[in-house]
């Protein structure tokens, strides 16, 4: 499985959270199913965007994205996702894209303009069009981008930029086509067949990316190769905020660290889960208090009844619905509710294996892992590291002499049952009694 991940000139959004969510619960359930899954999400380390970013902030590249990938590990570890097999950065696949791009040209599917950069002629792959169901008309009528005198068609994509002379040495190579770098399509096609081969079983990422980034890989890659690139593609839907999807670009996102300050991890994690991948989804602190209150309810049962260890019995009446249901294009609404069922049986039962079967079904969702009754007391949910991170939000906030939000942070805690107190030494926090 080849997942686009993120591209690192800044901290990650909730909308990240959701792609790297969605496929992390696929991934485990394809685990859980009896697959070997070798799971790629790469990342990519050269763009225009991180050499915008850097040059303003007056570092390397590679210090930039360094950072990013460091802060997106964090953010990736607190929300409970598995680490990839492999996680390749872009920079190191140069010599792999332009093995790609030669063959591309040799076929007569690229080709050089005068500007220096190398293009792909889209109009010469027949299937160009058939993931995302648009006709080569179609596209070429809502090309809204006047035609550029170095392209033969509007629709043809870059495949190596040209060196400019305001980029910095950093992200440059040497190249048959002269010094440059990628353009971002023909990165991604150069990882994924580099890693699994020029077939493989799942291609997924966000919604947005299935026209023009995917269209675009399985040009270049089915181009190149004359092999299928993906048997299967899936996109997960967006975060929405006011009906608008969640980006950097419209500057209505949330970072992930952002989110965390104010809800614990595993309440934001259960916030996506219990949605279905392929949905939108609406963002909002009433949305997310309604899935912390709801997680309580799971955990309230685990800490009234200790679950025994339990081997799963397919057979079993709730746990086969669990299973039809995520064997069902991953419906994690339906596995969700399951859970919810075994919590009422629970209650009513007392019964310490069906609450070792509510803790292990949660456990392929990612959930429910956590001493129930260390979560439920930690502030409501709350964990250490969010604690922690609203406690350096405040002292930050008193030192800035902003007062008000150093209160305002005190009083957001208090009402999530963690209790504040200031010493020469520094803070120190205690679950409300």
């Amino acid at each position: 499985m080849y997942v686009c991940g993120m591209t690192v000139y800044d901290l990650c959004h909730l909308g990240h959270a959701r792609s790297m969510i969605a496929f992390d619960v696929v991934q485990r359930w394809l685990k859980a199913s009896g697959y070997r899954v070798t799971y790629v999400r790469n990342v990519t380390d050269i763009d225009d965007k991180i050499i915008k970013r850097a040059l303003e902030r007056g570092e390397t590249i590679r210090h930039l994205t360094d950072r990013m990938i460091d802060a997106l590990h964090q953010d990736a570890d607190a929300l409970g996702i598995e680490r990839p097999q492999h996680e390749p950065r872009a920079t190191d696949y140069v010599p792999q894209m332009l093995s790609m791009i030669g063959t591309l040209e040799q076929k007569g599917l690229a080709y050089r303009a005068a500007n220096g950069d190398v293009n792909y002629s889209v109009r010469k792959f027949a299937g160009y069009g058939k993931l995302s169901g648009k006709s080569l008309d179609e596209l070429n009528a809502g090309e809204r981008v006047a035609v550029e005198t170095d392209k033969h068609d509007p629709l043809d994509f870059v495949l190596w930029k040209r060196a400019k002379p305001t980029e910095p040495d950093d992200v440059q190579w040497a190249s048959p086509f002269g010094t440059g770098r990628p353009g971002w399509h023909i990165e991604c096609s150069a990882m994924a067949c580099e890693l699994l081969g020029q077939t493989f079983d799942i291609h997924g990422g966000g919604a947005d990316l299935q026209f023009p980034h995917h269209e675009n890989e399985i040009a270049q890659s089915e181009g190149a190769n004359g092999q299928p690139l993906a048997r299967f593609w899936m996109h997960n839907g967006f975060i929405n905020v006011d009906n608008e999807k969640m980006s950097k670009s419209l500057g209505n996102f949330f970072t992930i660290r952002d989110v965390l300050k104010e809800f614990d991890a595993e309440t934001v994690r259960f916030f996506i889960v219990r949605s279905h991948y392929r949905s939108s989804l609406n963002y909002s602190d009433v949305h997310l208090n309604d899935a912390k209150g709801a997680l309580k309810r799971l955990y309230t049962a685990l800490q009234a009844v200790p679950p025994a260890n339990v081997k799963i019995d397919w057979t079993d009446p709730l746990a086969a619905r669990f299973k039809s249901a995520m064997d069902e294009d991953f419906g994690t609404p339906e596995a969700v509710s399951v859970l919810f069922e075994l919590a009422s049986e629970v209650n009513r039962s007392g019964s310490a294996e069906r609450a070792g079967l509510l803790k292990v079904l949660g456990g392929l969702l990612g959930l429910l892992q956590t001493d129930p009754t260390a979560y439920l007391q930690a502030g409501a949910g709350l964990d250490e590291a969010a604690i922690q991170a609203q406690i350096l939000a405040r002292a930050d906030a008193k030192k800035s002499k902003n007062f008000a939000e150093a209160d305002r942070i005190r009083k957001n805690l208090l009402a999530q049952g963690i209790v504040l107190k200031d010493a020469a030494a520094g803070t120190t926090w205690e679950a409300a009694p």
